[in-house]
């Protein structure tokens, strides 16, 4: 489509005069041990250890960033609840969930909190009725939003272009595959990409906003209904100062609900409450879940073609399903790039039609990795 390590206090050791009377040993001779390397890994990482990594602040991976690492630590009033790890594997997986959050008790709801499950439930409820509002315009309308909200908006724009800046467009341009996005009811830019580039900026550790080491659920969706996670997590947004000075992003921030209710008003008007459970119903609840297995799924199950540090891994069945998104290690490998399917044979839908936009002119600056590049961390993964 939000828990902080913070660096182990320095240990005083305190020593005490022995009880015992001082005997006179011989000094044994000085023993000399080889220098130890330094841990590739940084000491919060939390997921596999059983391989050699690209340290996440190394001059690679930072020129690879849409953001720059923070330049202090932040500190949170107080620490989300969390329970103790058990030590369990998520299903066919080798990731290991080392601390399940604690999303549903424990913890006071905020109006947004519930007004962010109550559009949830109230989606998946109005796809239950779609089977008998069943109809081929109604379908159609699904299939058609499906693609104009998910490729258009989220993946496109909010992801690719907004997020990561991967590619620039003309501003009409940019401001109406926005607006696409805003129509997949996942949030306003602003919101969407803040939370997006942190979740880069602290990939699979304690200050990921959603990340399968707290459980599979918890990076799927239910991080999504304690709304101030990411606030606990990285403070206040500050990393989408180019989205705030612009007034459209802010305009949007601010009336964001009057536009899917605008588009449900249309689209009742058009066919009626069929157009309403496929159009709004099952198109939003598909792109919900399409979008959360890129959090989820794709940082679970799959493989690593690039030793990311992270648990990011390559899901082809995520990237039918996403238009090119489940191609996710390539893309934590190389963050700017506009193209996630790197391979001939890995489709990438959304990477299409940035070349079509960049053959009529309309999308320029397209970023890709070039071969040095993929040498350099090539050369990282098997040193």
């Amino acid at each position: 489509m939000a828990t902080l390590n913070s660096p182990p206090s320095d240990s005083k050791f305190h020593r005490f005069p022995s009880l015992r009377r001082a005997v006179h040993r011989p000094r044994l001779p000085t023993l000399t041990f080889p220098p130890i390397p330094d841990d590739p890994l940084p000491l919060n990482f939390v997921g596999r250890r059983d391989f050699k990594v690209l340290r996440l602040n190394s001059s690679i991976h930072v020129q690879n960033r849409a953001i720059s690492p923070p330049t202090e630590a932040f500190e949170p009033e107080s620490l989300p609840a969390v329970e103790a790890a058990d030590g369990r594997r998520i299903l066919l997986s080798d990731v290991v969930v080392r601390r399940r959050r604690e999303v549903f008790w424990r913890r006071k709801w905020t109006l947004l909190d519930i007004g962010t499950i109550g559009v949830v439930v109230a989606t998946h409820l109005l796809t239950l009725l779609a089977p008998f509002q069943f109809n081929w315009p109604a379908f159609w309308v699904a299939i058609s939003l499906y693609i104009v909200t998910g490729l258009f908006g989220i993946t496109l724009s909010f992801h690719r272009n907004l997020s990561h800046r991967s590619f620039k467009l003309p501003k009409w341009l940019e401001y109406l595959f926005a607006y696409c996005g805003v129509q997949a009811l996942q949030g306003n830019p602003i919101d969407w990409v803040s939370t997006h580039r942190y979740h880069h900026q602290f990939c699979d550790s304690e200050r990921d906003p959603h990340s399968p080491i707290e459980g599979f659920w918890f990076s799927h969706m239910s991080w999504l209904f304690d709304t101030n996670s990411v606030v606990e997590r990285c403070g206040e947004p500050n990393n989408v100062g180019d989205l705030q000075k612009q007034p459209f992003y802010r305009f949007i921030q601010s009336t964001y609900l009057l536009h899917p209710i605008a588009l449900g008003a249309l689209l009742y008007a058009m066919g009626g409450f069929p157009f309403i459970a496929w159009g709004m119903g099952v198109r939003i609840v598909w792109v919900y879940h399409v979008t959360w297995l890129v959090n989820s799924a794709c940082h679970v199950w799959g493989n690593q073609a690039w030793k990311t540090g992270d648990l990011s891994r390559n899901n082809w069945w995520v990237a039918l399903l996403a238009f090119g998104e489940g191609w996710h290690n390539n893309h934590h490998a190389f963050e700017f790039s506009a193209r996630h399917g790197l391979e001939w044979w890995q489709l990438d839908m959304t990477w299409y039609v940035v070349c079509l936009l960049q053959a009529l002119g309309l999308a320029t600056d397209v970023k890709i990795p070039t071969q040095v590049q993929k040498e350099k961390l090539a050369i990282m993964n098997t040193t």
